[in-house]
């Protein structure tokens, strides 16, 4: 018996299909061509293949236009459905294309891709109710890493970090070996300053992949935190093999330089994460930070003044504004500055102990008692709230001072358990010369301390980062 001939229409298809999953896309669109001048464009399968095809190249508009031919031909075929929805989600057209998701899970409800897709484009619109209930059916129907890597970021952008944790945890078990996830997890251990368990994810993550440069990075970053310059410098050596050009890793290196006292290198690193990224704030930040340090206080106050623009709700930066002011003898702007700082700041004590110092040095008593007061306050608020928290020594001596020279009390705040004898001789130190100007550098000299504690919040970038990379971004890091 001879072999039945396939009807024209499909005659070719079985070639179509052999030269397309080889990528020899140029003969396969010259079988199209022929197939559809036999069949006057009635087969299905040569326009969806083109389609793809053209969607590969770029040509979006002109794909969906063809998915859409297929889905008037065989109108009870959900992958054309879903290639539409595909073609208009690549064009932005998100709720047209949640319209046409939601016709093909009508033909076919057990399809994970179909949900997942669905929570992605509500994400998009940002109705993030709907893109995680979505999610959550995708996953009962199939569990997928890039599912979980959804979810979690959904949970993440509604603010709700507890819950992504615990999305991200449940992808480890599913997938142990998923670096992105192992070091996504350890990056919100470490915004939630859980070291050892960022450190242990971490860790897993450069396991299974030693060159993985955002886990170097964070690694990296949480050495630096804790003042192990040369080790995290080593990380980043290798991190700079995998990704020479990024912001993140210059700005961390020019804070290791920093930190090792090394001003001129510190600069010329930051500079480089500043060229290739000259709307990062964090880049601006330290930059100013560095310049203070040495005290090139025109040039901190043009770098301060960039990252206010970007970043205009964050107190420390109107803080450090002041101080570069006060050197260069603005007393009028830095005052204008320590305003806006301490009315936009509700936790940082150092921004009141350093316009309570400026206050004090220009004669307004009153003013700074009222500063000093509202720094005692985020002092014990801070304690209250975490009973192991510890403060600089400079700054707590420096409180001291300043509470003997407006005659309050000793600060029993700032007063640590058996040390009272030493406390007692720096108050007393300070009260033989109360007139004189207290703290000429001390704005400055918190502003570089402080950069020490505040490492940690400028460490990493995620983002991506992202970090998001971009959610988890951290001063010297870079940050998301």
């Amino acid at each position: 018996r001879e072999a039945p001939e396939l009807p024209i229409v499909e005659r070719r298809n079985w070639l179509i299909h052999q030269h397309y999953i080889r990528k020899d896309y140029d003969t396969c669109k010259a079988i199209i061509k022929e197939q559809l001048q036999e069949t006057n464009g009635m087969c299905e399968y040569a326009i969806y293949v083109q389609a793809l095809i053209m969607r590969l190249e770029g040509k979006i508009q002109p794909s969906l236009e063809l998915f859409q031919s297929c889905a008037i031909l065989n109108p009870g075929s959900a992958d054309n459905l879903k290639q539409v929805a595909r073609s208009l989600f690549l064009l932005g057209k998100h709720k047209a294309a949640i319209e046409f998701y939601h016709e093909a899970a009508r033909l076919n409800e057990k399809d994970w891709e179909i949900s997942h897709n669905l929570g992605l484009c509500y994400f998009f619109i940002k109705d993030f109710q709907r893109a995680e209930e979505h999610l959550n059916i995708a996953l009962r129907i199939n569990k997928h890493d890039k599912t979980f890597m959804m979810l979690g970021k959904v949970h993440l952008l509604a603010g709700e970090t507890d819950k992504a944790i615990e999305v991200y945890r449940t992808a480890v078990e599913f997938s142990p070996e998923n670096t992105e996830l192992l070091s996504t997890l350890g990056l919100l251990f470490l915004q939630l300053g859980k070291y050892q368990k960022a450190f242990e994810h971490l860790g897993n993550a450069l396991t299974f992949d030693p060159n993985n440069y955002k886990a170097i990075l964070a690694a990296g970053s949480m050495m630096q935190t804790h003042g192990d310059f040369d080790v995290a410098m080593n990380k980043y050596r290798v991190a700079a093999c995998a990704v020479p050009e990024s912001p993140p890793l210059w700005n961390n290196i020019g804070m290791c330089f920093f930190g090792k006292k090394k001003y001129v290198a510190a600069i010329s690193c930051l500079k480089r994460a500043h060229y290739m990224s000259p709307f990062d704030w964090k880049v601006l930040y330290n930059l100013g930070l560095v310049h203070l340090t040495m005290q090139q206080y025109a040039s901190a106050f043009h770098f301060l003044s960039a990252a206010i623009n970007l970043n205009p709700r964050m107190g420390e930066l109107y803080m450090l504004l002041a101080v570069a002011l006060t050197n260069l003898e603005d007393v009028e702007n830095a005052t204008r500055a320590y305003e806006q700082a301490a009315t936009i700041d509700e936790s940082n004590p150092l921004v009141n102990l350093n316009f309570a110092i400026f206050l004090y040095n220009h004669g307004d008593k009153k003013a700074t008692l009222d500063q000093y007061q509202e720094m005692e306050r985020k002092v014990n608020r801070l304690r209250d709230n975490n009973g192991n928290f510890e403060f600089d020594t400079e700054l707590m001596d420096m409180a001291q001072k300043m509470g003997a020279a407006l005659q309050v009390s000793e600060g029993l705040v700032w007063t640590k358990p058996g040390k009272d004898s030493k406390s007692n001789g720096n108050s007393a130190a300070a009260a033989k010369a109360p007139g004189a100007p207290l703290g000429t550098n001390q704005a400055l000299g918190q502003a570089m301390s402080s950069a020490a504690s505040y490492n940690k919040n400028v460490l990493l970038k995620s983002l991506p980062c992202v970090f998001y990379s971009q959610l988890l971004a951290c001063r010297t890091t870079g940050a998301d």
